[in-house]
């Protein structure tokens, strides 16, 4: 698994929209801020690394499909393939959430973290292609950036296709993050990561923000030139 060696290793230039698992004319862009919202002071008032975030807008309705809502995934199909899925053991980020998200679908509609992988699993050897995939909870605060959220202890996860009925790790049946690596630590071949990637979608309407996406050791700051690479404290 990628990991910072000391203080701020710079930048990797492979995270991008990934084009395949993009639907409609979403935004994920690279950034500066948002600060704010209006009357909102202190650390929480700006992005908690550096200046800048990755921005994100999807609508509900503005295609043609069923359903009709848009989905975008910011991602990075290089420097994860072929990690060890069961050697993660700390994910996470921040988000700027607002009220007006709340009210287009609720608490819960926020972006999430997916992980494509090969989850290499003795009772399904055919299946070597599923996403690993983690919905927070609430935001603890809202028209700010939050806390960290941390994704190996709140909120719940869950496998696409095969693997998720094998595994039992479904969207009917979710996981804990310790629950979903002992699913597919079945015994066999170790599962292993394709990609990484923030995704919103194809759900409710959001616009907002996320920054400091933590996986493992490394801490990736979105700022508007590009992704930092941070030695996570």
């Amino acid at each position: 698994m990628t990991a910072a060696t000391g203080g701020d290793r710079g930048h990797s230039d492979h995270w991008g929209v990934i084009t395949r698992n993009t639907i409609g004319s979403p935004v994920a862009a690279l950034r500066n801020g948002p600060y704010g919202s209006f009357g909102v002071q202190g650390p929480s008032a700006r992005p908690p690394y550096g200046r800048g975030s990755l921005g994100i807008e999807v609508a509900d309705d503005s295609t043609s499909l069923t359903p009709p809502s848009e989905k975008v995934d910011f991602g990075n199909e290089v420097d994860f393939f072929g990690d060890p899925v069961l050697g993660l053991n700390q994910v996470g980020f921040h988000v700027f959430q607002t009220n007006e998200n709340i009210s287009y679908g609720g608490p819960r509609n926020l972006p999430g973290i997916k992980f494509e992988i090969d989850p290499n699993l003795t009772a399904a050897p055919a299946t070597n292609y599923s996403t690993m995939v983690w919905m927070p909870g609430p935001s603890p605060v809202t028209n700010r950036w939050s806390p960290y959220l941390d994704a190996t202890t709140t909120g719940d996860w869950f496998l696409t296709g095969n693997a998720g009925n094998v595994t039992g790790c479904n969207q009917t049946t979710m996981c804990t993050f310790q629950q979903l690596k002992t699913a597919l630590n079945d015994g066999g071949e170790q599962p292993i990561i394709y990609t990484a990637a923030v995704s919103k979608g194809r759900d409710h309407m959001w616009i907002g923000a996320v920054d400091g996406l933590r996986i493992n050791n490394t801490v990736y700051d979105f700022e508007a030139h590009g992704v930092k690479t941070r030695r996570a404290n």
